[in-house]
């Protein structure tokens, strides 16, 4: 053994295969039993990673060094996208209100594909009741930045189109008049529990129904008296009868008798608390918008103040009129509105925040040249709450209505301030929240 390298040492010893000579073949195998300055080094830059990650070494039965590799779980799935993603990514968020996400998706996510594969870039909606934030993400700036256009472009249209609802409006609050508030409240809990309402007021016209109904219930049972019956004895002395025509007469179905069983309740009334009077309606549904809006009411305060000559502006509420249709078919009834003393600065008012915001573009120059009427809502077919079981009405008779409230005084007040309001949000006080106000003298 004193010819052999000092550093191996015999592991493994086997007898030849050949019985005659009876050898002894010896192997000798060049594995040191003390680890190699490589793979220590390598030992040492493994203990830097997780214990799950290291290779574990150890002698099999025979002494061998063994280098066993443990089981690597599969990384999750935000690891394995950030592991197969070579490219550096680019984003940006961009926060608009959630009817607007309709817009942007399209018909089963249409136009969202649509960017995505033309821009190369991926968009993700993260929404609640009232915000949506879209993160825009792509390879490159460039990419980024044309899908927000894109974006944008959409928008715009969906400004445009009537199916988007307003958000915002401008409006004179009413409600800090406490007897106006008290009148409302009478007017609708007069309706909604007054049988007379429901139905035609005209006494003539149901007097002449009844007597129709009374002589046709008559006219049936003196019918049914002569009709003609064929008696057939049968063998087992049983009677058949044969009635050749019997005119039956079916009761006629009961009216209604109140709102209520017309299927109307109080959500077609407006709530005191945000009686109002509208100048104009505005789609802002991105707080930069919003912003932009809150800055022209602003702008044109001094013209406001100038416009009221620094005197108070009072206003006379009286009777009732319908929006577009008849007391018969009625779908919206409002209180006119008539200024005290018919010097015109209230309605100048109105055009001088019209004029400010069709300059800056959030009304079509249709929309402003409308004329416009001053009204006080207080009844609204659109606000009724949808019930699926229910027949969806348009329209209702409101001439039991007009017969009683017609003329009726609902008063006359002083308008104190002119708001940016924010539809279905609302203050401490339960009027509609306001971005920003101009205070009236």
């Amino acid at each position: 053994m004193s010819g052999q390298n000092n550093a191996s040492v015999p592991i493994r010893g086997e007898v030849g295969k050949c019985s005659k000579q009876k050898k002894l073949t010896t192997r000798w195998s060049p594995v040191s039993r003390t680890i190699p300055s490589k793979i220590s080094f390598a030992t040492q830059a493994m203990g830097d990673m997780p214990q799950s990650h290291q290779e574990s070494f150890n002698n099999d039965s025979d002494g061998n060094l063994k280098a066993t590799m443990p089981t690597i779980d599969a990384p999750s799935s935000e690891t394995r996208t950030d592991f197969l993603s070579g490219l550096s990514k680019h984003s940006i968020s961009l926060v608009v209100g959630t009817p607007l996400v309709r817009f942007i998706k399209g018909d089963c996510g249409s136009i969202q594909r649509k960017i995505e594969q033309e821009m190369g870039v991926k968009l993700t909606f993260s929404s609640t009741k009232e915000e949506t934030s879209i993160i825009i993400e792509g390879i490159s700036v460039e990419t980024v930045d044309q899908a927000l256009m894109k974006i944008r472009n959409v928008i715009e249209e969906a400004l445009k189109d009537r199916r988007l609802d307003y958000s915002h409006f401008i409006s004179f609050p009413l409600s800090t008049y406490v007897p106006l508030t008290a009148k409302l409240i009478h007017f609708q809990n007069c309706i909604l529990n007054d049988s007379n309402f429901g139905q035609d007021r005209n006494s003539q016209s149901n007097s002449e129904e009844k007597h129709l109904d009374h002589q046709k219930f008559m006219s049936t049972k003196q019918e049914s008296a002569d009709t003609n019956t064929n008696l057939d004895l049968q063998e087992d002395n049983c009677v058949k009868v044969n009635i050749d025509s019997t005119s039956q007469y079916i009761p006629k179905e009961k009216k209604p008798s109140t709102l209520s069983e017309f299927g109307l309740d109080r959500s077609i009334f407006i709530k005191p608390k945000t009686f109002h009077l509208t100048v104009l309606m505005l789609k802002l549904y991105e707080k930069d918008r919003i912003d932009l809006a809150t800055n022209v009411l602003q702008s044109v305060s001094s013209k406001v103040k100038d416009a009221l000559g620094n005197k108070p502006v009072f206003i006379r509420l009286k009777g009732l009129a319908c929006m577009r249709g008849s007391p018969a078919k009625a779908s919206v009834i409002y209180a006119p509105v008539e200024e005290i003393g018919q010097e015109g600065r209230l309605l100048l008012v109105c055009r001088i925040i019209i004029d400010a915001y069709l300059e800056a573009e959030f009304i079509s120059k249709e929309d402003a040249r409308k004329e416009l009427k001053l009204h006080a809502t207080l009844m609204n077919m659109r606000h009724m709450k949808r019930n699926k079981k229910a027949k969806k009405l348009f329209s209702f008779d409101a001439r039991g209505i007009f017969e009683i409230f017609g003329s009726e005084e609902w008063g006359e007040l002083a308008i104190q301030e002119v708001h940016l309001s924010q539809r279905f949000k609302f203050d401490e006080e339960g009027y509609y929240h306001c971005c920003t106000s101009i205070p009236f003298p």
